[in-house]
């Protein structure tokens, strides 16, 4: 796809602000000719993460064709349409997508948006299409619709919490519920009436909680997940242990980070090999060399189930009596990671990986991680645009 305008790209900010998701296709001359787009590796992420369809299931020829109610959007009328996707008995079954219509509303080299919205799909001419006119006026129009209650919808869970968030924030300094550095995130849920588990999910109705202190500059915990053993030299966080471990007090540990940009203590570092879509964990030791594997769509589809939707609180700390207290003072809120800009970021050192194993005294090994965390500073590079509220 070719570069998007400055005027395209505002566009999409306007889009991104009011919570819409959507997948970018540059229809060719040849293509309206003939009345075939290829679905890039962009749409069928987008078809395929949001789960409306995915070609690698998908047999050849016209009998396993898949239609789908569509809707074209131009100024302030509305056209009905359908949606083709199939993978044709030529060219080894390339994917193909198809909107009825559309050649109408587009000439080549327009920039088409894609979205997909209580099951249809409503397109429009990102290029021609006038957004911030449309969606400002008092005429009533059918675009403006769509968009807002897309907004209100995704807004709707956003509000109610934010709200409790709000009502806690009111009590004043909270004590901490326990004593650890993880005190200011269990601390929250507790006082939100949030269930502390372990689940992968997300914390609160899609939304994930992340709290930390505003007297650090930490890096930030994005997610926890295992090496993919079955492509791993290791095949346990046991092997991990014994490899890099050391002695500390009563328990034999590691706890260490992991980097892309510099070897550690232990002689550990990442690598992303981009070929083969997989992170690997390396050891200077020759006789290990590499160890563990992460496939890079794994780690994509972890990011987005954890953090589709997130609140980042941040509290202030303090010691009253003897004892920590949380004040929870603002929150940022932030949607749909761009998951290429994961890749980057592990590739800069702005996204690292923790590892905390250790192997208590009754020999039992418990591992916490293996944890990618990210630097404040790269939130604004993996998500979009933030909204961003003050609680007291």
């Amino acid at each position: 796809m070719r570069v998007l305008t400055e005027l395209e790209q505002n566009k999409i900010k306007i889009l991104t602000k009011n919570q819409v998701s959507l997948a970018l296709i540059e229809p060719t001359e040849t293509g309206l000719k003939k009345s075939i787009m290829d679905a890039t590796g962009p749409i069928r992420s987008y078809l395929k993460e949001n789960q409306i369809h995915d070609y690698d299931f998908q047999l050849q020829g016209p009998e396993h064709k898949v239609i789908i109610n569509a809707n074209i959007y131009s100024d302030f009328n509305l056209t009905n349409s359908n949606a083709s996707l199939y993978r044709p008995n030529t060219k080894k079954g390339d994917p193909r997508i198809w909107f009825s219509g559309l050649t109408k509303f587009t000439v080549p080299n327009d920039i088409v948006a894609i979205i997909f919205y209580d099951n249809e799909f409503h397109i429009f001419n990102l290029s021609q299409l006038n957004i911030e006119n449309i969606l400002n006026t008092n005429i009533h129009n059918p675009f403006k619709d769509l968009i807002t209650d897309i907004s209100s919808k995704a807004n709707q869970v956003a509000f109610e919490l934010l709200a409790m968030l709000r009502k806690v924030a009111n009590l004043g300094p909270i004590p901490s519920t326990v004593d650890a550095d993880t005190s200011v995130g269990r601390t929250l849920e507790t006082a939100l009436g949030i269930n502390i588990n372990s689940s992968k999910k997300p914390d609160y109705k899609g939304i994930e909680l992340k709290s930390f202190r505003s007297s650090r500059t930490n890096r930030k915990n994005l997610f926890a997940q295992v090496p993919d053993w079955s492509l791993s030299k290791f095949k346990s966080s046991h092997e991990i242990l014994d490899a890099f471990g050391y002695k500390r007090n009563q328990d034999f540990k590691l706890y260490c980070t992991v980097s892309a940009i510099t070897r550690n203590s232990q002689g550990l570092n990442l690598r992303i090999n981009l070929d083969i879509k997989q992170i690997i964990e390396n050891s200077d030791k020759p006789e290990i060399g590499d160890f563990v594997v992460w496939t890079l769509n794994g780690l994509h589809d972890r990011l987005l189930e954890k953090h589709r939707e997130t609140f980042w609180v941040e509290a202030n700390s303090t010691i009253i009596e003897g004892k920590e207290h949380f004040q929870y003072k603002f929150v940022e809120h932030t949607k749909k990671p761009i998951t290429s800009q994961f890749d980057l970021l592990v590739d800069q050192g702005i996204i690292t990986l923790d590892h905390l194993i250790k192997r208590n005294i009754n020999g039992k090994v418990v591992e916490k991680g293996p944890l990618f965390k990210i630097k404040p500073k790269g939130l604004d590079l993996l998500f979009p645009p933030s909204e961003k509220y003050n609680l007291i």
